[in-house]
């Protein structure tokens, strides 16, 4: 399957690049909308949503796609393509030069390759991870195409820790880490995978924030706990993820998840 994922790898080099060069010229022109899960929508989200699912689908038309702004239902295809086509639309409307573009290839309901591509820092993660498949696949993630590897820091007061606008509720005095908020879910998590924060917690992601950086975090070893009573992946065929949250922690390594967990009891969802 080498050939495959190389196209796959070209395919979503070639297509953030080009939806981010134009991404570039909307950032902080733009005004945006409120939708009904009280996210914000631009007209630059729409028009990045539709360019990938287009390109998606004259690249590999037997694949299925589910995106933030159309498509919410997972029709369980054996591979399906997820896409957040700008993840951090605060940052992108105010002109804070931190948002990116994510993909995500699926494979029987569960992520085995992302692709997060950030324009305004010239950053971009990807990743493979094969998890339990039986798939022929590249190992590794990867900043930049240079291997990265979580901390295997203790925390302390000059380490970080992330959080997002709805999980404030879980600091309290003595919290192990210095406390940073960057308001992009996937760069939340993709700073645990590079080793610059030994952790972060995202409330109410939905499965767009989440589906790439769950493949580059496992391939960088990091650990990713779900908050709620449901296993993240394999999705469900037929079910409509556009209202469904999926509390998340992750952490650099397994010996901080008791360090960590305890204080993520106010967003727990059972």
């Amino acid at each position: 399957m080498e050939e495959f994922w190389t196209k796959v790898l070209n395919f979503a080099q070639d297509t953030t690049t080009r939806v981010g060069i134009r991404l570039l010229e909307y950032a902080g022109q733009v005004q945006a909308t409120r939708k009904a899960d009280g996210s914000l929508v631009t007209e630059a989200d729409n028009w990045a949503d539709q360019e990938i699912r287009d390109a998606i689908a004259a690249n590999f038309p037997d694949h299925g796609i589910l995106s933030e702004e159309a498509e919410h239902t997972f029709k369980g295809t054996e591979w399906c393509w997820i896409i957040d086509p700008l993840d951090g639309t605060t940052n992108f409307t105010r002109g804070i030069p931190l948002w990116g573009i994510s993909i995500a290839l699926l494979y029987q309901g569960t992520p085995v390759f992302g692709y997060v591509h950030f324009p305004p820092i010239n950053q971009t993660f990807h990743g493979y991870w094969r998890g339990s498949s039986e798939l022929d696949i590249p190992t590794g993630a990867f900043l930049n195409n240079q291997p990265i590897h979580s901390s295997d820091d203790s925390p302390t007061n000059n380490h970080f820790f992330s959080l997002c606008a709805r999980s404030t509720s879980v600091m309290k005095q003595g919290f192990p880490c210095k406390i940073r908020m960057l308001g992009v879910a996937t760069y939340n998590f993709l700073a645990v995978a590079s080793g610059a924060t030994l952790g972060g917690v995202e409330a109410t992601p939905k499965v767009w924030d989440l589906s790439a950086v769950w493949v580059i975090l496992q391939a960088a070893g990091a650990v990713w706990v779900s908050l709620s009573s449901k296993p993240t992946f394999p999705l469900e065929a037929g079910k409509d993820y556009g209202s469904y949250p999926l509390p998340t922690l992750v952490v650099s390594r397994p010996e901080l998840v008791p360090v960590f967990e305890p204080l993520m009891q106010p967003i727990i969802r059972r």
